[in-house]
């Protein structure tokens, strides 16, 4: 059984959680553009679900359909097929009612007003979900506080930098209080320090404030870090959706780093590269580390086997982790340094 189809499962499939709340459900979502033979389908029959308070993340290479699901979700698309129910409302029957439950940042788009104060902005947004007086004003200022944005108060957004209009994008869709929020790419243009006060925050709003996030991103650091789950889409498919750990465990014990005493001559290289991908040889005093990855455990045998016929005595064997972007890699078949 291929990785891929270790991971793939529908949401029906799942058991679902009796003390969870469903807030997102997606139905058969489908998407075509065109007709006859140049039609392209876009998204494809995409189901998934999200509860309260849940963090997940949409993930996937470019084309995958990972833009026009969230769009088609919001109603900035409309879907060929398929239902989507927003805090149990009919988002495509209802969208005006479903537009008080949710927040959206989208990559590329203009989130915010320009010629609006970077405070305007909060007020604006929120009181376009009904949010007003003190207690939006006390939220308002820790959103500004915490993007670095206080200074910037009262300044036009247009006379602000790139990262600092993200910023003011980003507080003015947490500024609505509601209870999805949809993030495309939300680290963008943020410095580091600032990257990981966000990183803080959605996870102080899913736990504390049972806000529901979606989230793409191709920075798979804040996805790991922030997502409870993941929706791997290729094709316009859903081909994963599992919770983070549960992905990034298929793949534990597959990867080694291994020590042997003395230098690995060229050709034994050239042996464990064919046969384990073995990579990143590194020599340290009188030792050699390198990596190894296996199809299962049981093939660490051949390498020790490989490692004796060549004179080359064991020091150590450690199990690597693999990270959710090595995940990602594996799922959607792509290699290191392709655009996703």
């Amino acid at each position: 059984m291929s990785r891929a189809t270790q991971l793939d499962r529908s949401v029906d499939d799942e058991e679902s959680d009796p003390t969870g709340e469903t807030v997102l459900a997606v139905d058969g979502l489908t998407k075509v553009y065109g007709d006859g033979e140049t039609a392209v389908r876009a998204v494809d029959d995409v189901s998934f679900s999200v509860d309260r308070g849940e963090v997940v993340g949409v993930l996937g290479p470019n084309g995958a359909g990972k833009t026009t699901t969230i769009k088609s979700i919001l109603g900035l698309v409309i879907p060929t097929a398929g239902s989507v129910e927003i805090a149990g409302v009919d988002a495509h029957a209802h969208p005006r009612r479903v537009y008080r439950h949710v927040g959206a940042m989208l990559e590329g788009a203009r989130n915010i007003y320009w010629r609006l104060t970077v405070r305007e902005n909060l007020e604006y947004f929120a009181a376009l979900a009904g949010q007003s007086g003190r207690a939006a004003r006390d939220r308002h200022d820790r959103l500004l506080d915490q993007f670095g944005l206080l200074e910037k108060a009262d300044t036009h957004v247009n006379d602000l930098s790139r990262g600092q209009k993200q910023k003011v994008s980003l507080a003015a869709t947490l500024a609505r209080g509601t209870e999805v929020v949809f993030l495309d790419e939300p680290t963008l243009g943020l410095d580091v320090e600032a990257s990981l006060e966000l990183r803080r925050e959605l996870r102080r709003l899913a736990e504390e404030e049972d806000i529901t996030i979606v989230l793409s991103s191709h920075d798979m650091d804040v996805v790991e870090e922030v997502c409870d789950r993941v929706v791997i889409l290729s094709d316009g498919q859903v081909i994963a959706d599992d919770p983070v750990e549960d992905l990034v465990r298929v793949f534990e014990t597959q990867a080694y780093r291994v020590a042997v005493e003395g230098q690995v001559q060229q050709a034994v290289r050239e042996r464990l590269g064919r046969r384990f991908d073995a990579t990143n040889f590194d020599e340290v005093g009188d030792r050699t580390r390198f990596d190894v990855t296996l199809a299962d455990g049981d093939a660490l045998y051949d390498v020790l086997d490989v490692l004796r016929s060549a004179e080359l005595p064991l020091v150590d064997v450690d199990g690597l982790d693999p990270d959710l972007e090595t995940v990602f890699l594996e799922v959607t078949g792509r290699t290191p340094g392709a655009d996703t």
